[in-house]
């Protein structure tokens, strides 16, 4: 695996002979209010939200590795597993930004004999092993943070691409029992717990008769919202890391506060609803409609004649000041020696009133003339 360095870009560009070509993406999104954006993970609740809507707002879509598909396509996409696993449609679509470790870089495009650094709007990174809960988000970190998931290796590059504020729609992280399992166990009596982990709830059933390894051997259980299954052991395993990750991130709570990011769960039923805030998605949607517009409703008559200001409607006056500086030049309102302390430099109501320009309150009296 490919470490990073505190010499090397976070994000570039690869050929096939392995030229790097950095690609300074930090903060480009970034902006004067918390940029938003929505993470959808693969769950089966993604089938029971409103995609079609999720897809119009005016909030960029992380698709994680085969979350989204047949539902909606997204603006950024990142995976962890090998790139056999996915769609040429994501590698070979130019609308999408793909964020991939540097090791993929030569893997052949399903179904192509092109390699994923030739694709449009590939970018690779290099991960960054080592952080724990305190540094899960590090703003000077070399590298994407590597803790054997894709969720959260989508978290922190949102995070370094300047996003603050991530929805996270289709994360369960858990995985459901069967439903004729959970039945029979209800009916029978055995103590089940709603939100405890798969593994647990197999080995109860086991216990009262109403299960068998041999069994479990020959079963699949569908774990996403698109066509896809795993075994029963494997599912298993999966619910197990999730509950993992799920702890990770509760843990990390204090680090994603001290960096200004926000995980908000629009996933019904989540195991990070016990952490994290919950909000549906319609009330998401509106919120955005206020802060960004609607695209769908927004008026055009008459705007290519508009000559007038569009501001909206303020207490008082908005002015552009140069910041305040500390320097031990004479102030403008007494001027002679420099005094013993800095003295800083704002905008000096007596000075304006005087009948002085505005701008030469940020001027020695020499500079004014």
């Amino acid at each position: 695996m490919t470490s990073a360095t505190q010499d090397s870009p976070l994000f570039y560009r690869l050929d096939t002979d392995q030229h790097v070509q950095p690609m300074p993406l930090e903060d480009l999104y970034g902006g004067p209010q918390a940029s938003t954006c929505w993470l959808i993970g693969g769950g089966p609740s993604l089938c029971e939200l409103p995609c079609e809507e999720i897809a119009r707002s005016p909030i960029p879509k992380m698709t994680i590795n085969l979350s989204g598909t047949g539902l909606l396509r997204p603006n950024f996409w990142t995976s962890y597993d090998p790139t056999a696993r996915f769609h040429r449609s994501i590698y070979l679509d130019p609308g999408i930004l793909k964020f991939v470790h540097r090791r993929r870089s030569m893997d052949l495009v399903p179904e192509t004999t092109f390699k994923v650094c030739e694709c449009p709007g590939v970018i690779f990174f290099d991960r960054h092993d080592g952080r724990d809960f305190s540094t899960f988000l590090s703003p000077n970190a070399p590298g994407i943070i590597d803790w054997a998931d894709s969720m959260v290796q989508a978290i922190d590059l949102l995070y370094r691409l300047g996003f603050r504020k991530i929805y996270l729609a289709g994360c369960e992280l858990r995985v459901r029992p069967p439903a004729e399992l959970w039945q029979q166990a209800l009916e029978r009596k055995i103590p089940v717990e709603p939100w405890g982990l798969l593994g647990e709830f197999f080995k109860a059933c086991e216990t009262h008769g109403l299960w068998s390894e041999e069994t479990a051997a020959t079963k699949d259980l569908a774990i996403y919202h698109f066509d896809e299954s795993k075994s029963l052991r494997a599912a298993v395993q999966t619910d197990q890391h999730y509950y993992r990750i799920t702890q990770c991130l509760r843990l990390a709570r204090r680090n994603l506060t001290q960096h200004g990011l926000q995980l908000i769960s629009v996933t019904p039923e989540s195991r990070l609803n016990d952490y994290f805030p919950y909000q549906p998605v319609a009330e998401v949607l509106d919120e955005m409609r206020l802060r960004v517009g609607d695209a769908g409703q927004e008026p055009t008559r008459g705007l290519y004649s508009q000559q007038a200001s569009r501001a909206p409607a303020l207490l008082g006056p908005m002015r552009d000041v140069k910041p305040p500086n500390w320097s031990a030049a004479p102030s403008p309102l007494k001027p002679g020696k420099p005094d013993d302390a800095p003295q800083l430099l704002v905008e000096a109501e007596g000075w304006i009133a005087a009948g002085h320009r505005f701008q030469d309150a940020y001027r020695t009296p020499q500079e004014v003339g």
